[in-house]
């Protein structure tokens, strides 16, 4: 066989191995409702684990597969509980949570809210004889701290206002107490995923930063005040108690009465988009 012909043959093969591999990377990222996502992160096998670089909550990084889809997930198994917490800046926090019930019971409050477009799927999994919270990987580019960091300018400023209204907003309701930038995702497409409430619902029925209530998406407002105490605590009972229930509901009220003070006082369109 000649030499120059059995070479372009092998190069040709090459090619075509080279992009069946790039359409086996794009098949991991397949186009699945909440509903299948939540399911596969249930149900598929874990084939393989490494720690995760980023965040002091220990989450390790698994990849699953159910003999179809492969893909990666955050587990998160931390539960700790003391009566007394000194915290990094010096303060002291009294019945000090850490948990990641806390991730299961955001995403539950998310589907109510509609917000499930910006917090991931969370759902309960054990793994290795632990139980914790599981989520989808996202396809992120970078944090909210390294684009705060290179000042890097969001495309559409209008957009990115926008979902970053609606995350203050959460954040205020879920009463983070541990809100940091890591904790903002952003995707090629520059869409955001606020990330890990393992500090959050609070006992505090008062708005921490009403300051960071500037804007509300108008769906966002109605969900808001049609949110129902009874059907959050059935969609969260194994995860939140009654008090952590009833201090949400309290801090709903105040954020439902300062949008509607701001309405009142600025008008409508300045404060809903």
């Amino acid at each position: 066989m000649d030499p120059l012909y059995l070479r372009r043959r092998l190069l040709l093969v090459a090619a075509v191995c080279l992009t069946c591999g790039l359409f086996a990377v794009a098949a991991d990222e397949p186009s699945l409702t909440k509903e299948q996502i939540k399911q596969f992160l249930l149900t598929a096998k874990v084939v393989h684990s490494k720690e995760s670089k980023k965040g002091a909550t220990h989450t390790v990084r698994l990849t699953l597969s159910d003999g179809t889809i492969t893909h990666d997930a955050s587990f998160q198994a931390l539960d700790q509980h003391k009566r007394e917490m000194k915290l990094a800046n010096g303060t002291t926090e009294l019945n000090f949570v850490d948990s990641y019930k806390y991730n299961i019971a955001a995403y539950e409050l998310a589907e109510l809210l509609g917000m499930d477009d910006i917090v991931p799927v969370y759902v309960e999994r054990k793994w290795e004889g632990n139980t914790g919270s599981l989520s989808w990987w996202l396809p992120v580019k970078m944090d909210e701290a390294e684009r705060y960091k290179q000042k890097i300018a969001a495309p559409d400023p209008d957009a990115w206002n926008n979902q970053m209204f609606k995350i203050r907003v959460f954040d205020q309701l879920v009463s983070d107490a541990d809100p940091n930038l890591t904790n903002v995702l952003i995707g090629e497409n520059w869409q955001i995923w606020r990330i890990d409430f393992s500090r959050a619902f609070r006992l505090n029925k008062d708005v921490k930063s009403p300051k960071d209530l500037v804007r509300c998406d108008r769906q966002l407002l109605e969900k808001l005040k049609a949110l129902d105490a009874n059907a959050f605590t059935e969609k969260t009972k194994r995860y939140l108690t009654k008090d952590e229930v009833k201090a949400l509901m309290a801090r709903r009220d105040k954020i439902v009465a300062q949008f509607q003070t701001m309405i009142a006082q600025k008008g409508e369109n300045e404060v809903l988009y």
